[in-house]
Formats: structure tokens, sequence, C-alpha cells
């Protein structure tokens, strides 16, 4: 394969390797879309899922699998597992919940108190990307954060750990962690005082240890050609798309990238264009985070009790269901409505993020798989949904919402990071902007 940067003359296949879907469109040199399609990202071997849909762009446009070069962009590591070990529960869940915030994680086990054997079993059940340890505020007595960090240090599964405790103890736990081998990123105190959680340091060490996870190097039976093939993480890939969006439109933008396992929101202005924020929501996601939607929804007052009660079970459904999509009128829509609320629970987090004196983005574009259909009435319900939320106009005022009904901003994103700025100004003005 020639090296798409010396090959710009070439069509291009863009690949985008999600947890659930790998999604492929043809572009040619001139940026026109010339095919779409799409297959499972299967679980046993990723690399399946990659040639499927390679073939299948290329026989939707009548061309050989082997004439386009492959450029490729991948998500399909999915949301980081994170759990939290503690001394006391409540400090617990909400450190490890604030900690996740905007870091593609979410939650999936938290133990307070000693670690004994049955607990380190329970804790290794849940298949944790990385352990959150924190025990104490500053000053306290560390006996139980030591002892957990011993635990840990000599439990079996390699998972890194972000050291989040008892400063007066933490050099003594960095050590007895250290000492077996285990990779631990050190922060300063997650709770450095009774009832005060200071996230932000395990935030960053987490949202680190996720851009190294978020690729999904490891998950193909045939290892090293998915790393050839596969060095630029999707949410890069968004983010070159986003920026090369506001200078084309010439005003702020902010991407919502809904997916099966995480939530992503970029935003970009035309002015600095490297003045970017990226945020990844690990909660909320229209396929396994589905169950954080309903939750993060009813403590943002979208959905009320009702509401939540009934998109309950197609809720479950969609957590279980892996890569299914919807089979009739009536479960599309609820998807749709599940996509939106976790579209508006995300923008709603990423614009109070975006720094003081930053003037308001004007368009806000929703893209992802769920958004790529026909009915064009169903999608402009949702952009509405989107638009009139009381939380969004209050920090983006009356941004225009567009939908990215061709999945065509990752492309352009890989198209300009791969010198082929012109062609993807062409594909972001025709199939998203006209």
């Amino acid at each position: 394969m020639t090296d798409p940067h010396d090959n710009a003359g070439a069509p291009a296949v863009c690949l985008d390797v999600g947890s659930c879907w790998t999604k492929a469109v043809l572009v040619h040199p001139d940026g026109t879309l010339a095919g779409f399609a799409e297959h499972p990202t299967t679980g046993a071997d990723v690399l399946e899922g990659i040639d499927a849909a390679v073939a299948g762009v290329a026989a939707s446009s009548g061309r050989s699998a082997s004439a386009p070069d492959v450029l490729a962009c991948s998500s399909a590591g999915g949301s980081l597992r994170l759990a939290v070990v503690g001394v006391e529960r409540l400090a617990a869940v909400e450190a490890a919940h604030q900690v996740c915030r905007s870091a593609g994680a979410r939650v999936v086990h938290v133990h307070a108190g000693p670690l004994e054997g049955g607990a380190v079993r329970e804790l290794r059940s849940n298949r944790p990307g990385v352990v959150l340890l924190i025990g104490g505020s500053d000053g306290d007595d560390p006996e139980v954060f030591l002892h957990n960090a011993s635990r840990i240090a000599r439990a079996r599964g390699r998972y890194p750990v972000v050291l989040a405790g008892n400063s007066s103890a933490r050099d003594d736990a960095l050590g007895l962690l250290r000492s077996t081998g285990r990779s631990v990123t050190a922060c300063p105190n997650v709770v450095p005082r009774p009832g005060e959680i200071v996230p932000e340091p395990a935030r960053a060490a987490v949202a680190e240890l996720y851009s190294r996870h978020v690729l999904g190097v490891g998950t193909g039976a045939v290892e090293p050609r998915f790393r050839r093939m596969v060095r630029t993480r999707t949410p890069v890939a968004v983010s070159e798309g986003v920026a090369a969006l506001a200078v084309a439109v010439g005003t702020g933008v902010a991407v919502v990238d809904v997916g099966s396992a995480t939530t992503d929101v970029h935003s970009a202005f035309p002015d600095a264009a490297a003045d970017r924020l990226a945020t990844v929501e690990g909660d909320l996601g229209v396929r396994s985070s589905a169950s954080g939607i309903l939750v993060e929804a009813q403590t943002e007052g979208i959905v009320d009790p009702v509401e939540a009660d009934l998109l309950a079970p197609a809720v479950e459904t969609l957590v279980t269901s892996g890569s299914s999509v919807p089979t009739d009128r009536g479960s599309a829509a609820e998807d749709r409505r599940l996509a939106a609320v976790a579209a508006v629970v995300a923008l709603r987090r990423h614009l109070r993020r975006l720094h003081a004196g930053r003037e308001r983005v004007g368009l806000i574009v929703l893209t992802g798989g769920v958004f790529r259909q026909r009915d064009r009435a169903a999608l402009t319900a949702v952009a509405e949904t989107v638009r009139r939320d009381p939380g969004v106009m209050e920090l983006a005022g009356d941004a225009e919402v567009r939908v990215d009904s061709g999945s065509v901003l990752a492309p352009a994103g890989l198209l300009a990071t791969h010198g082929r700025a012109a062609a993807a100004a062409t594909l972001l003005r025709d199939h998203l902007l006209g």
C-alpha cells in the first residue's frame, strides 16, 4: 500500500472503526463521495469487520478493493471501564463519577473499605481498564488506604492504577504498587478535605489512559496489521474535521458524535483552529453505555421519571444488543430519542467547560451512525430537540443545528490529516453545508 500522503491523487477509503460498527466512505480525489458501506465490528477479530467494510464500499462503487488508499481511524476500544476503591462509599461513588466526567470512562465497580479476598475477586470480575485508588482526606489514618494499595499490587490483572488518595501516605502506596510492576499515575488527593472533591488531576490522568485505550490496539487477532493500518484515534480525526468546518463556515462549531459506547463533543473556532476542546462521555452511548443516558438525563432534568420508565426496556435491549439496529418504527424512534438526549447531556457538559470569554458557537452538528438514515423529518425533529433545549440555548444562544446524515465528518478529518485538505473541504461543503 502506498503512503496516502504521497498519493493524494488516488481515491481514498476513509475507514472509521467503532466499538460496534465499522464505517467506510469512498471519496474521489476531488472530494466527491462515491460510496458508503458498514459492517459490525467483530469482537474476535476486528480486522474481519474492516475487510468486509472496505470490500463493501468498493463493491458499491464498482471499484476493486485494492484500488483506493485506506485512511483509517479507530475508537474500537470503546469507553474505558473504571473501578474505584476507597474508604467511604459515598465519597468513592461521587469521586468516581466526577473523575469519569468528560474523560472517556464509565464506572463499572465501586468498593469501599478494606479489600479482602472476595472483594478482590469481584473487582477483577468487573474487568476494569483502570482502577482509581482513593482513601481518606489528607491527614487521616492511612491504614485502609495502604492495605488496599497492597492488595491491588498483588492482585492478578495488569490494569493500571490512578492513585489519588491521602497525600501523607501517597509515597508509601506508590512504593507498594510499583514494587510488583504495576503501572501507576500518582495525582493529588481527590478528597483532600471531608466533603470536598477535586477531580481535575485524576480526570486528566484517566483521559490520558483513555486516549491510549480508545484506538483498540490488541482487539484484532492480527495485531501488527491493525497497528499498521489504524494509527489515528477517531476523536482526533473528528477534531480535524471540526477545525476544517469552523474555517469553512467562519464561526465557532461544536460537533456532537453519538456513538455506541461514548458521546464525544468537539469545538473549534475559525480564528484559532488549534484552540480546540474535546470531551468524551463514557457514560453516554446508544448501545453499551445506554443505561447512563437515562440516569444523567434525569439528573439534568431533561427526562422525567415517566419517560424514563417508558424508555427503560429499550435501554435494556440496547445494552445487550451489540451492533443490532432497530427493526420497526417504534424502536427506531426510541433509538433517536436516546441519541438526542445523549447529545443534549454531552453538549451541556462540553459547553460548560468552554473557557470563559470565548464567543458562543454558531453551528452545532450531530454526527454518528444513529443519524445515518433516510427519515429527514425524524432527523429534523432530533435537531430541534437539541436546538430548543434550555440548557443548550443558555450556553449556545441561537446556534444553528445540522445533522451529518452522510457520516462525512470523520472522513473529512482523515482527508485533512493526510494532506487532502481540498477534498475535505469539498466533502463538507457538498454533504453538510449544502
